[in-house]
């Protein structure tokens, strides 16, 4: 279960807003990258704090639940996201650390330090630990996973219903059988991801149609 150990360390460093950060649609062919950061408060004391998860470990019930709980509570909330043409032309982990500094830039004030899930974010001048599987570990990097994944598939929901017949409702843009059946008959939408599904055809050996 994810644990306040880091902030509360931190904070007997003298930090006072500590934002965790953590993004979600790194490997789908299609839709944004969605990042999110996340300030507790210090005394955080809920009932459904142990119910944090790691957003992959929860299911949508769950994380649609704790999403509004983590709203209410939380000091600051900020939202980023890298759109797919973006995604092309910048790489996916260039595309990562922009969506995660959108989200820190979006933030209601600037945060005194980062704790980031995986990365780094050179771009930023501020004090900054990346933790490995820090979704599983830190507090509130798995509300930032939480808050970024709800965000993203609401995202991709609403895509559905413009581009109909992908099914992103259900799969999210990943790269499910359905998907890929879908990108054989219809081709590619302007949501898809083209340096993925470039490399998704030459390494299945096939075309897919234009």
């Amino acid at each position: 279960m994810p644990s306040f150990t880091e902030e509360k360390r931190l904070m007997e460093k003298g930090y006072r807003f500590i934002a965790g950060i953590d993004e979600v649609g790194r490997g789908p062919l299609a839709g944004p990258v969605v990042a999110s950061a996340v300030i507790l408060p210090p005394a955080l004391d809920a009932p459904w704090l142990p119910l944090v998860r790691d957003s992959k470990r929860l299911s949508q019930k769950r994380r649609e639940s704790l999403f509004s709980l983590i709203g209410e509570v939380a000091l600051g909330v900020g939202v980023g996201l890298v759109r797919p043409e973006d995604i092309d032309a910048q790489g996916i982990m260039g595309a990562t650390r922009l969506a995660m500094c959108s989200a820190v830039e979006h933030l209601p004030f600037p945060p005194d330090f980062l704790l980031i899930d995986h990365v780094r974010l050179p771009q930023l001048d501020l004090p900054q630990k990346s933790i490995t599987k820090g979704d599983s570990l830190c507090l509130s990097i798995a509300c930032a996973s939480i808050i970024a994944k709800v965000t993203r598939d609401r995202m991709m929901m609403a895509l559905d219903e413009e581009y109909p017949g992908y099914g992103f409702a259900r799969h999210k843009g990943y790269a499910t059988r359905e998907h890929l059946t879908s990108l054989q008959q219809l081709g590619a939408c302007p949501i898809h991801r083209m340096r993925f599904v470039r490399e998704l055809d030459r390494w299945n050996g096939r075309e897919l149609a234009p």
